[in-house]
């Protein structure tokens, strides 16, 4: 374990460090101590502890690192790692000038973070955190260790930072979004009728595994239900499957569903499939810079209401990235719900949305188009956009 400063300084931050500045400035933050697995990475440029991606316990405590950034000064950034992290960090130096590798705890994490806040004659400072990624006993260290500073929520600061996505994260998103659909299409090709929806899910971890892809979900139907959780229940000879999944590329998540029908495709389904799709399109046709992130809404409602079974169907639009639901923020009805903080605001260039659309049939089931696109100045740009009709069950 060590603690070393570059000693020419720092090289250039991987993200907007202006656009940083100029958002703790407005929320009268001077330095910023990011502790969330998506933050720290992002402000470390692609940096995670490979031990303690998945599973982040160390013995009878936890992994906390810590990522110091001072308003105007990225000379004086510095990481808090875990004891044995210098594997990684020799491996792949880290952007910032101060790295110390030497906590075994949360609390331990904060403490080195808090002494070197203090080192650098930021003690009585206003200090945003992340409240839900700081455990109760890093907050109580913390306090006792600065006890002049004022602590602030950073969250929505952070995540205004992260909206725009660099090339390198739409690079990510984009080969996420197709391995995604890949996966889903090789999945249904293989399943049979009388196959258990948690077989499926199993299938489709390892197909997004073979494609370099890290799991992180599967909600799935079969039939006639509209349960998504995997289970015994069995796709039925003619039943139709949904796979909806969020997998991560290099911590970016692609968040995409695809259908598959075990036999031909009746009237009723075609129509059921063509109304998810006219909402899909009426959403996607509104997206470019500029345009109010509600609009959104509106042309998927209006689409929507033009449908024969428009009381069935939901809509949801979000922004994606390192998380799944993340700025832009376009609505407070959703599911996760949050503030609707971009619905009045103005779509930008470079912002990542999820766009998906389901209808619940009684007797066909669970239907569902869910699509990743990057807004541009001159309309919507998808990604992984394909294998969106009746993908067959069986190939």
């Amino acid at each position: 374990m060590t603690s070393t400063t570059s000693p020419t300084g720092t090289s250039v931050p991987p993200f907007d460090a202006a656009r940083l500045d100029a958002l703790m400035d407005e929320a009268g933050v001077d330095v910023l101590l990011a502790t969330s697995p998506h933050n720290t990475r992002y402000l470390l440029g692609g940096h995670r502890f490979f031990l303690y991606e998945l599973l982040d316990g160390i013995g009878a405590d936890r992994y906390l690192p810590v990522v110091g950034y001072v308003r105007g000064a990225p000379e004086q950034a510095f990481f808090v790692g875990a004891g044995n992290e210098d594997w990684a960090t020799d491996a792949e130096p880290l952007w910032v000038g101060h790295v110390e590798n030497a906590s075994w705890t949360a609390a331990h994490a904060a403490r080195i973070a808090s002494d070197r806040l203090a080192a650098l004659g930021l003690g009585g400072a206003v200090v945003g955190v992340e409240p839900p990624y700081v455990p109760m006993d890093a907050h109580l260290v913390l306090r006792e260790r600065l006890p002049g500073a004022k602590l602030s929520d950073a969250g929505m600061l952070l995540e205004e930072l992260r909206a725009v996505k660099r090339p390198y994260e739409l690079e990510l998103l984009r080969a996420g979004a197709g391995a995604v659909v890949d996966a889903m299409l090789a999945t249904i090709a293989d399943a049979r009728a009388g196959e258990s929806t948690r077989e499926l899910a199993e299938r489709l971890r390892l197909e997004q595994t073979r494609r370099g892809l890290t799991f992180g979900y599967c909600l799935v139907t079969a039939g006639g239900s509209a349960n998504r959780a995997p289970s015994e229940q069995r796709l039925p000879a003619g039943g139709i499957v949904s796979l909806d999944s969020g997998a991560h590329m290099r911590g970016y998540v692609a968040d995409l569903t695809r259908m598959g029908l075990d036999g031909p495709a009746s009237a009723r389904h075609e129509e059921l499939l063509a109304q998810v799709a006219t909402v899909q399109a009426a959403a996607r046709a509104v997206v470019r810079a500029g345009v109010r992130g509600g609009d959104l809404f509106d042309a998927a409602d209006e689409a929507a209401g033009g449908c024969r079974d428009a009381a069935a169907i939901t809509f949801l639009a979000h922004g994606t990235g390192l998380l799944s639901h993340e700025a832009p923020r376009l609505t407070d009805t959703g599911s996760p719900p949050y503030p609707a903080t971009h619905r009045e605001l103005p779509l930008r260039s470079g912002m990542v949305l999820s766009i998906e659309t389901h209808l619940i049939d009684a007797e066909i089931g669970f239907v569902k188009l869910e699509d990743t696109v990057v807004v541009t100045d001159a309309g919507c740009d998808p990604c992984g956009d394909w294998g969106r009709g009746w993908n067959p069950v069986g190939g």
